[in-house]
């Protein structure tokens, strides 16, 4: 397995592999996978990758979308992984988890969080392994297939980006 920049060639795979999670019931409030634009212009242009075999075939991926317009959110973002049936449980959302942590503190996030429905336990178990912690359980905060959903909030502050700077209380 080898992990790449995700790009516009690599959108049917992606797209494939975000229905699958969607299937579960378990992954995302959106019920169809948008279009490459549409998806494109909601996601940031770094911090995208994708998990591909020796072959090529894409395995999973991974990316970033910003939580706010306002400036003062400019270092935090939501995290996407998604890992496709046929490879999970093999490492490949580990990996993918690893190597976006590593790349948005080199673009100088501070914070990444994450929403996450209660029933997905093995994304809560791959946040949580790579050094995300719960913050909230958020009840009824929307519906899916007109039921209503809670999720979890997991939030993972960088020990490199932003930690020098004095809070004021």
């Amino acid at each position: 397995m080898h992990l790449l920049p995700l790009m516009a060639a690599h959108w049917p795979a992606v797209r494939a592999i975000y229905a699958e999670g969607m299937a579960t019931g378990n992954a995302t409030f959106t019920t169809e996978p948008p279009a490459w634009e549409a998806w494109d212009a909601s996601h940031l242009p770094t911090c995208r990758l994708v998990a591909a075999d020796a072959a090529g075939q894409v395995l999973g991926w991974a990316a970033l979308s910003p939580v706010s317009g306002r400036c003062v959110y400019a270092g935090v973002a939501e995290v996407s992984v998604y890992v496709g049936a046929a490879a999970r449980g093999q490492g490949v959302g580990r990996a993918l988890m690893n190597a976006l942590v590593t790349e948005s503190e080199q673009n100088g996030l501070w914070t990444l969080q994450a929403g996450i429905f209660p029933e997905n336990t093995a994304s809560l178990r791959l946040h949580e392994a790579v050094g995300f912690r719960p913050v909230g359980r958020r009840e009824r905060i929307g519906q899916l297939h007109g039921h209503w959903r809670n999720t979890l909030l997991l939030e993972r502050r960088s020990a490199v980006v932003g930690t020098t700077d004095t809070i004021l209380a």
